[in-house]
């Protein structure tokens, strides 16, 4: 057991690459005051900006930097569901983003255990004209 696991027990965990991340557009609203600790990690996957102002991730090979964020109300998941337009009773293709766990490592390399993340296909990254974030850091902040 790792010692996030130890520490926070029971917690909804959420790896966070994009505009919930502290000190970007969507933290306030929807995780201050609801996040019992914040820690830096990454997930591998492909990060990518899109257009519209925020960033998909996809299944990948790369590091994608964000935060491993703990909440104590599961409430949260149809909270930032609704948020990532994504319903788990919906086909893939009618979601903008799914919900699926993956593995969250610190900033070390060792495994924080599984979180859920948002993730978005290729094709609709493609649609979209998503642009690979080479680094795995994807900011909205100027």
């Amino acid at each position: 057991m790792t010692k996030s696991k130890a520490k926070f027990p029971g917690l909804v965990r959420v790896f966070v690459y994009g505009t919930l991340k502290p000190g970007e557009a969507n933290y306030d609203r929807y995780c201050a005051g609801k996040v019992v600790d914040a820690q830096r990690a990454f997930a591998i996957g492909e990060l990518f900006a899109l257009p519209m102002g925020y960033p998909a991730m996809t299944i990948g090979e790369h590091f994608i930097h964000g935060y491993l964020l703990f909440f104590a109300d599961l409430k949260i998941l149809d909270i930032l569901d609704e948020l990532e337009d994504y319903q788990p009773t919906r086909q893939i293709s009618q979601n903008l983003y799914s919900r699926q766990q993956v593995e969250i490592y610190n900033l070390q390399g060792l495994s924080l255990g599984c979180a859920w993340v948002y993730l978005m296909t290729w094709e609709r990254v493609s649609c979209l004209e998503g642009v690979l974030q080479p680094d795995g850091w994807w900011s909205g902040c100027i």
